[in-house]
């Protein structure tokens, strides 16, 4: 009988998981909607305040929010260690406290920049390095939890749920935050905050518990990773074809992808004649059409994959190159004025980034689960880190690249008109390096012999 048991536990042991059910993947949605939620915080309304309220130079919180893109270079770390523990939950909620305190430290911040000084100045600096750090742990090993516990089938949906759920925590924190601010004083600006952050942390805690302890690995994992120290975990990494043509990708799309960022309102409101409010309504329709995009990409990927197996080379390039040609038609809109269709056009650009985001993420979830043993968090750490990097050049290289061009050329139209025409270039480049990696996940006698 006790032959039996031992049989039977071995078998199950190595039999494939089905992976965690489509409830804890919601679950891991709301935790990083808690996420979103409070980084919208540091990066929106914080800086909307400096700014319009206490007449804070706009480089100020524009550099402090590159600042906390800068420290998520830390995220192989993270993820590494997150590899060498038995749960990454602690990761996870280690991050979260962080990130939350963080946030608090910098509505404290945010007020003081009414009579700013040098000590206010290192608290801000302390303050983001603290978000930093808080999102990097966070969001790396959780996304390591992702693609440990999902089911390849799934993981297409799995990361528009996990992405549009992101999206969600962060017009859900604003809509609330923005609504209970007025009329706008300081202490309602502490107490709205901090609600919103402790509402958040306590969502993701409630999301957590027991996530990860009933809903065991999809694969079984190796204690090859238990031995690595983090330089041989990185080179490992960088030495695997696949994992490094994918870090370029996530870099160069993602770089094409935030160069807008800053530059799209100011060329409604320039070429278009466009009023604040108007390019502000501009903006919401352009993420209107990334969670359309986020959709589609997540139900077509999953409905693809049970017929004809997963693909998302195939989504990607649709998504990069999609994105190319509505960036090619903003280009055309420069010498186009009002005649042309701007609406429609930044719309078809939300969708198509939204496509292409999701599918870089499924594919990042297939093959961080790719390498020899159990390395998912030091992979997602690296193309996090790349992705941080792409985010906080990009805003920043779109902004100067406008103002120069526009300086050098004294035309309004040519120097957007470059600007995204370079965008779609690099767009293009990415489908390219994209096409010669395979983003789909082996099987378990093809991992064997990997």
């Amino acid at each position: 009988m006790t032959a039996i048991a031992k049989q039977a536990d071995a078998k199950s042991r190595t039999a494939p998981q089905t992976g965690i059910g489509w409830l804890g993947i919601v679950r891991m949605g709301t935790v990083q909607a808690a996420i979103g939620a409070m980084v919208m915080l540091a990066t929106s309304l914080f800086n909307r305040v400096m700014v319009v309220e206490y007449s804070v130079a706009a480089a100020i919180p524009a550099a402090l929010v590159a600042w906390h893109y800068a420290v998520q270079i830390t995220r192989p770390l993270w993820g590494y260690k997150s590899d060498q523990s038995r749960s990454r939950t602690p990761w996870i909620v280690a991050g979260l406290s962080i990130l939350a305190c963080g946030s608090v430290l910098a509505v404290d911040v945010t007020i003081m920049m009414a009579d700013p000084g040098i000590g206010t100045a290192l608290l801000a600096v302390l303050s983001f390095t603290m978000i930093g750090f808080g999102v990097g742990m966070s969001g790396t090993a959780l996304l390591a939890l992702l693609a440990s516990r999902v089911s390849t089938a799934r993981k297409p949906a799995a990361a528009a749920i996990s992405w549009t759920m992101m999206i969600a925590g962060i017009v859900i924190a604003a809509g609330l935050s923005g609504a209970f601010l007025d009329p706008f004083s300081e202490p309602r600006l502490a107490i709205v905050t901090s609600i919103v952050v402790l509402v958040a942390f306590c969502a993701a805690m409630l999301a957590l518990r027991n996530l990860e302890r009933d809903n065991p690995p999809v694969a079984q994992q190796s204690a090859k990773h238990d031995q690595q120290s983090f330089p041989d975990a990185l080179r490992e990494i960088w030495k695997d074809g696949e994992a490094r043509r994918f870090t370029f990708f996530v870099f160069i799309s993602m770089l094409a992808y935030s160069m807008q960022d800053l530059i799209m309102e100011p060329f409604a409101g320039f070429l278009f004649a466009m009023t604040p409010g108007e390019s502000t309504q501009l903006s919401s329709l352009q993420h209107s059409g990334i969670l359309v995009g986020m959709l589609v990409a997540g139900l077509g990927g999953s409905l693809y994959a049970k017929r004809f197996g997963a693909n998302l080379k195939l989504w990607i390039v649709v998504g990069c190159v999609g994105s190319a040609i509505m960036l090619g038609g903003l280009s055309f809109a420069a010498t186009q004025g009002v005649a042309w269709p701007l609406k429609a056009n930044v719309f078809g650009l939300g969708m198509m980034n939204g496509v292409f985001a999701v599918a870089a993420v499924g594919a990042m979830l297939g093959l961080a689960s790719r390498g020899r043993g159990s390395a998912e968090g030091a992979r997602m750490g690296v193309w996090g880190a790349s992705q941080a990097i792409a985010f906080g050049l990009g805003g920043l290289t779109g902004a100067v690249l406008v103002d120069q061009l526009r300086a050098f050329t004294g035309q309004d139209a040519a120097a957007f008109q470059i600007v995204f025409s370079i965008e779609a270039i690099l767009f293009v480049a990415a489908a390219l390096v994209a096409t010669g990696t395979t983003l789909v996940r082996p099987t378990q006698k093809e991992e064997a012999f990997a």
